[in-house]
């Protein structure tokens, strides 16, 4: 039985690496196996700012990709937080009585649907602001390059 505030804190905890997609689908799951590069991929632009500088302009192109992948599993754990036992068991439990406890929210539930949402959006608006200010710093370089 698949239980909701544990697939709630598997989301936003280990999403990034598609482990809640493993614990709901199961490892045949193509988007679980997927969802770490993008993981991957934005914490090599990290790595990149680390080692090469703010300038380097493939860090802001890499970065946002962790930025967004964490922000899209915290919304994923709020919209499995929020599922009705009904539509959980449905889901998630075919075999079990709508109303089993595996599908019931929680207090422990519902701190996970406040972690998330704070966390994802922090996550997705410092994301979008590294996003734009190194896209408009990098157009303004270029615009002074032409006028020179």
């Amino acid at each position: 039985m698949k239980n909701k505030t544990f697939a709630t804190w598997l989301t936003f905890l280990g999403g990034p690496l598609g482990l809640h997609r493993f614990y709901l689908r199961g490892l045949g799951d193509l988007a679980g196996w997927l969802l770490p590069i993008p993981t991957a991929l934005g914490l090599y632009g990290i790595e990149r700012v680390q080692r090469l500088g703010q300038d380097d302009q493939w860090s802001w192109l890499l970065i946002p990709l962790l930025g967004f992948t964490i922000a899209g599993c915290a919304l994923t754990a709020i919209v499995y937080g929020l599922m009705t036992p009904e539509k959980w068991n449905a889901r998630f439990n075919p075999r079990a009585a709508p109303d089993a406890p595996p599908g019931r929210t929680h207090w422990f539930t519902v701190v996970g649907i406040a972690a998330s949402l704070l966390v994802g959006t922090a996550v997705l608006m410092a994301s979008l602001a590294f996003s734009f200010q190194r896209y408009f710093e990098y157009q303004i370089e270029e615009a002074r390059k032409i006028s020179q």
